[in-house]
Formats: C-alpha cells, structure tokens, sequence
C-alpha cells in the first residue's frame, strides 16, 4: 500500500467579515495572544488581523475561566504567544464555531506522495493520511497525485467513501487499470 500525506504548508486564512472594511478574510499572523486577568478569572484571545485594512480581531479563546483550571503548559504557551499553540487553538472546530469563522484552505496545503508507477502490477493500493483537518474533494486530490483529469481517476478509482463531498480524515483507494 502506497501512503501518501496531506500536510499543511502554512496557517489558512479565516474567512470572517472585518467590522471596518467589510473585506472577507482575516489572518492570524504570527499567532499573538491577548491575556486579561480579572481576579483568579482569565481571559484568553487569539488576535487575528483583516488582510486588507490590518485592523485587529479578537477570537475568543477563553471566557472568565477560572486560572487553576487551565494547565500550566497552557497558560506558559498564551503567555509566550506559542505558535504550535497558536496553530492548534486556531484549528480547533469549536473555536472556529463560537467565533463564526471559517477556515480557507487554499494554497496552504501540500500532497506528499511517491510516484505512483501507473503501468506497475495492478491494482495498486493506496492510503490517504491527514495531519491536520483539510477539507479537500477526494476526487481532486487523486486526480492530481496521479497526474489524471478527474473524469478518468473517476473511472479507475474504487473508494469506499463519496469521492465528490470534502473529506478531512484519512481513506484508503485503489486504482484499477485503464480499459
């Protein structure tokens, strides 16, 4: 079985509306976080910048939280505005849900696959894996790894799952030989 990666290349672009311009896409930039301390309540921001006129958004990443109840790990990684943290917290479903933005994908994520030798024995057996929750149309994604139009992967492809809905988890296919 071939294993062929789907990896990110750099942080998406949050597709919210800017409350100054009224431009469609945001950025995280470097990842900065914003902590308020209210007591032994915290408050915990992401600042997210609009690409066209920069002004500054917060995303809402802890509401008057109680200090004791977030790890130190975390605590340290707002504190010292982690990227890793950055990236994950930006990641994370739930923040995008309370927040009401978007992730666009586009451009920031690369195929990491070997060469698929089409006249090699068939069938040939290959294992899509995800790093990180990418929406991409299956069909697209094996058109382009093995260098076909989507009509002709269409047509040799056996796949378990719906190749023409977005799929972010791993799957498994097989290419059958031309007729």
């Amino acid at each position: 079985m071939l294993p062929w990666v789907v990896s990110r290349t750099s942080l998406p672009l949050l597709s919210m509306r800017c409350i100054a311009c009224r431009s469609e896409s945001a950025t995280i930039g470097d990842g900065k976080f914003r902590v308020n301390a209210n007591g032994k309540l915290l408050d915990v921001w992401l600042l997210a910048h609009c690409t066209s006129c920069d002004r500054t958004a917060k995303l809402t990443v802890h509401e008057r939280t109680p200090v004791k109840s977030l790890s130190p790990t975390a605590l340290d990684g707002y504190r010292t505005n982690d990227p890793a943290l950055a990236a994950s917290t930006l990641l994370d479903p739930l923040i995008a849900h309370r927040n009401r933005f978007t992730l666009d994908w586009k451009g920031v994520w690369n195929l990491n696959a070997p060469p698929t030798p089409l006249d090699h024995a068939w069938p040939i057996h290959i294992e899509v894996v995800f790093e990180d929750p990418i929406p991409v149309r299956p069909d697209r994604l094996i058109a382009y790894g093995l260098a076909l139009s989507r009509n002709e992967a269409l047509q040799r492809i056996k796949c378990e799952i719906p190749l023409r809905r977005p799929s972010n988890t791993g799957f498994n296919f097989t290419v059958m030989p031309a007729e």
